[in-house]
């Protein structure tokens, strides 16, 4: 948090404080990041309590009642839902104009939204693209991050340590490999926990109760995982270091090779990236 930390005047406000802003929030938090500096846009007034009550942060009722009059390093991030993102972010256009030059670093964790079309939008070109996952819930995630020309690396340097408050972060040198990064890293998640639903379906099948299969599925991802990230080798040495010729692992294996399945995986993602690419083309229509 050393990037914030240093930078005293740095005031962030969220636009949308559902659970993904709520991360954010709690992990600058955790990373020593004050509370008095931090705002959040909420219109609705159950989660806007609870995120006061929680985290001690102001809480802004409404877009108009944002007023930029902190200096030029505020960051504004907007943890909104991509269908909502035009609306709002032209209703925030106004306020930029009125804002100490060159205006606030935006940040925006709305999937699919290009960064030609946020500026576009907002009419301001200081603006980063981030692609976080789900566990950032709790401080696991990782993040894909895209800025162009316009945004220096001093604003590079806010963005990435704001992502890296719940995990880590990463850069793509192209915006296209956004799509990339959502199919990998944004959708992930979904794919680990339907191969967990398999493993702990399989073990059930087997014979085993199901706590006792859910414990040896999860644990094993986790330690299997874990021992990947601590080795240099590639995976697939890995793999190979645990299957012995003619053994259980080589017979599981085998019948995955006979039916394809790390061809079916990489048309999956294929199909998640041709997705992503699409919802940007869709969204950045109007």
């Amino acid at each position: 948090m050393n990037t914030l930390k240093k930078n005293l005047n740095t005031h962030i406000t969220f636009i949308g404080g559902g659970n993904m802003g709520r991360a954010l929030i709690s992990g600058l938090l955790a990373s020593g990041f004050e509370a008095n500096k931090l705002s959040v846009v909420e219109a609705n007034a159950s989660t806007a309590l609870g995120l006061h009550q929680d985290y001690g942060v102001q809480v802004i009722g409404a877009l108009d009642q944002i007023a930029f009059d902190f200096s030029k390093n505020n960051v504004v991030v907007m943890a909104i839902k991509p269908q909502d993102f035009n609306v709002v972010a032209k209703g925030l256009s106004a306020k930029l104009k009125h804002a100490s030059a060159p205006g606030p670093l935006i940040l925006s964790i709305a999937a699919g939204i290009r960064i030609k079309d946020m500026s576009r939008w907002l009419d301001h070109e200081r603006c980063v693209r981030a692609m976080p996952n789900t566990p950032a819930l709790i401080g696991k995630g990782i993040t894909g991050l895209f800025a162009d020309a316009a945004v220096n690396q001093a604003d590079r340097d806010v963005a990435q340590t704001i992502c890296n408050a719940v995990g880590q972060a990463v850069w793509v040198a192209e915006e296209k490999l956004m799509d990339a990064v959502t199919a990998v890293s944004g959708s992930g998640p979904a794919y680990v926990f339907a191969f967990l639903e398999a493993m702990q379906s399989s073990g059930e099948k087997l014979g085993l109760d199901a706590a006792t299969a859910r414990k040896l599925a999860y644990a094993t991802l986790e330690g299997a995982t874990q021992l990947a990230h601590n080795s240099d080798e590639h995976a697939g040495v890995l793999r190979e270091r645990v299957t012995s010729k003619g053994g259980t692992t080589a017979a599981a294996l085998e019948v995955m090779k006979d039916h394809g399945w790390h061809d079916i995986l990489e048309k999956a993602i294929n199909a998640a990236s041709q997705r992503g690419k699409a919802m940007g083309d869709e969204l950045g229509k109007s």
